[in-house]
């Protein structure tokens, strides 16, 4: 156990220990071959102290002490893979779940000797994933394999050297996605098929994220943090570095795109099974449905729903990802993600009334069932109340801010500290019934702005427990509200007086205070339920994504150069015609048109309401455009040909 508490300290980079660890020459091939006839001894013998013993030194000699760059060493790495794969692969009666774990630890230890090839450690993961589910070795070695690669790639930065060892390819994550998703509706159903008792068990392990999971968060988490973090250096300015972060961010955005398409494309199997069993449970006989459905939301925050998604809707509102082509590609996902997350939150919002009806009139239940419990039929009623409906929105900032000093006050203590709502008129002040100082010198000080200097609100100070001033300055600490002009407070607190050996930390307790924009002292901060507030995210980014949809591609630089150019009505004036390779090019042959002959040029004009376009292919003439005085001068200038002078004929 020595070695395995070396082993476990080791693990951690900013210990000494691991630097130290890390400058050791490598063991060379014979130690370790003797290391793997002591494995086989002990697995012959079926003594499984020396085979757990001998595992966890596999693990520090992989991670620290071995290199397979000579023949020799590779033979005795293969020597080890097969003794730890023959351990693993056991069956379950012949070996202990604590072998088994430490087994999986020196695999993964020992990850890239074992399987020094890219091509081979897909493979290996590729079996862990589509075969675990069968066996419970390969599930644990999945395990702790996703789960140190997550680790490792928090801490990486994106286009480091180890980037892409621990970020995996596009079909491994399909792999792990694909078992998040089925993890996700299994967790989801056991709330409609699990008994009474194994679902409040169900209640008290969740949300807690498997190793699948998990990975998936620190891959989008690493994708999305180091987009919307990129900033480019700006002591190099040099054209390969710009050229360089202009290729890495779209890199970034090409793996978000299809990172998120894969996310939204899980998210809607598993809302559709979060549909499908609240229907069910609404629709059930079962005597804790009310528990259940409650039940229901916590669940459904264990799965993708609530670990990846709410992550992924709030970063693509970021500029960084707000582009055409994220819109163009995740629109459709987002339409239909919002119809169900909508859906199955007002399913849920309509039950608390069904529930109270059903209750007080229990005769009448079958007949109130077939009425009143809302199924698809209800989502088409005249009138739709929506999931919004009765729901007060949150807002965060009412509940206030609480500003305090150290309990209790010390000698020559001092506090300020200034708090800012903006578009507050006015401020609420309540403060905490303990607010005490040892004599009323020891005060606080309260400014209507934003420094000592604003106009001076009140003070207060001293305390009336029998101590110190025994006595409190003025009309004592408030215990109504006390209201502030303005949008900025400001406190300040300074205790003068030194410590009296007799008085309790009760009369030097200092003073705390709840700073709200409005008068009410309800707690107001409460959050929208999980579906709903999951529903608006949703709808707000599709609403974002619709406009960036309607407007368009940005537009260019050249675009901008050529602007008083293509507001010319002179070349308004031209008809264009697309040509077979997609060049436009005017039109040669125009056909007579029902437009004036003459269009001023520095006048607006608009084009008849009873003018009609032509169908395409067909062309007209446009009015001949009459220029300015000043730009025909300046044309005669260029071309050197004069005004024509008009002479009077002679009779």
């Amino acid at each position: 156990m020595c070695i395995h508490q070396l082993n476990l300290l080791a693990a951690s980079n900013n210990l000494p220990i691991s630097n130290f660890l890390g400058k050791q020459h490598p063991i060379e091939a014979h130690h370790l071959s003797s290391i793997c006839d002591i494995m086989e001894k002990a697995m012959v013998n079926g003594d499984t102290c020396i085979i757990r013993c001998i595992l966890v030194v596999f693990q520090v000699v992989f991670k620290f002490f071995f290199s397979s760059q000579t023949e020799r060493n590779r033979d005795i790495v293969r020597r080890s893979g097969l003794l730890l794969w023959q351990l693993l692969m056991a069956p379950r009666d012949q070996i202990c779940s604590e072998i088994q774990k430490e087994v999986c630890l020196a695999i993964s230890s020992g990850l890239n000797i074992l399987y020094p090839g890219e091509a081979e450690i897909n493979n290996l993961l590729k079996l862990v994933l589509t075969e675990g589910e069968r066996n419970s070795g390969l599930s644990q070695l999945r395990d702790v394999i996703l789960t140190n690669l997550a680790e490792q790639l928090q801490n990486n930065r994106f286009g480091s050297e180890d980037d892409d060892h621990y970020r995996l390819n596009d079909e491994l994550l399909h792999y792990i996605l694909k078992i998040v998703v089925r993890e996700s509706c299994v967790l989801i159903t056991k709330c409609q098929t699990v008994s009474k008792d194994d679902f409040q068990r169900l209640l008290s392990t969740v949300p807690a994220a498997s190793s699948c999971l998990r990975y998936l968060m620190a891959v989008q988490n690493h994708l999305l943090s180091n987009t919307i973090l990129i900033k480019p250096d700006d002591n190099d300015d040099s054209d390969s570095s710009l050229q360089g972060e202009t290729l890495k961010v779209q890199e970034l955005k090409t793996s978000i795109l299809s990172l998120a398409t894969q996310i939204l494309t899980g998210c809607d199997e598993v809302l559709e099974m979060l549909q499908q069993v609240t229907t069910a449970l609404i629709n059930s006989d079962i005597s804790d449905r009310e528990q259940r459905l409650k039940g229901l939301e916590q669940i459904t925050k264990a799965t993708m729903l609530g670990h990846l998604l709410p992550v992924l809707l709030t970063s693509l509102m970021h500029p960084n990802l707000q582009t055409l082509t994220m819109a163009d590609a995740l629109m459709p996902q987002l339409v239909q993600l919002v119809l169900y997350t909508s859906q199955t939150a007002l399913l849920l919002k309509t039950q608390s009334p069904v529930f109270s009806e059903l209750n007080s009139s229990p005769s009448c239940a079958p007949e109130q069932k077939g009425k009143q419990l809302p199924d698809e039929r209800m989502l088409e009623e005249k009138e739709e109340p929506g999931f919004l409906t009765g729901l007060k929105i949150p807002a965060p900032w009412a509940a206030g801010k609480t500003v305090e000093t150290v309990h209790p006050v010390r000698d020559n203590y001092k506090f300020k500290e200034t708090v800012h709502i903006p578009g507050a008129r006015c401020l609420y002040l309540r403060f905490d019934n303990r607010c005490s100082s040892q004599y009323d010198y020891d005060k606080l000080v309260i400014y209507a702005g934003p420094s000592t200097n604003s106009r001076k609100v009140a003070e207060y100070g001293g305390n009336t427990l029998g101590y110190g001033s025994r006595s409190v300055l003025g009309t004592g600490w408030p215990k109504d509200l006390v209201k502030v002009e303005g949008d900025t407070v400001t406190f300040s607190f300074e205790m003068r007086s030194g410590r009296e050996h007799n008085t309790p930390d009760k009369a030097m307790w200092g003073f705390a205070c709840t700073v709200r924009a409005q008068e009410s002292s309800e707690d107001v901060s409460g959050g929208l339920p999980f579906l709903v507030d999951l529903a608006l995210g949703l709808s707000v980014l599709a609403c974002s994504m619709l406009r960036i949809l309607y407007n368009g591609p940005e537009i260019t630089k050249d675009e901008e150069t050529c602007q008083e150019l293509l507001r010319s009505k002179l070349l308004q004036r031209c008809q264009w015609q697309v040509e077979a390779n997609g060049v436009i090019s005017p039109a040669l042959t125009p056909s007579p048109s029902p437009l004036p002959l003459t269009i001023e040029e520095d006048r607006e004009f608009t084009y008849p309401s009873d003018v009609l376009v032509p169908p395409v292919g067909h062309y007209f003439d446009l009015p001949r455009i009459r220029l300015p005085p000043g730009i025909m001068i300046k044309l005669r200038e260029i071309s050197g040909r004069a005004r024509p002078q008009f002479r009077p004929s002679i009779k």
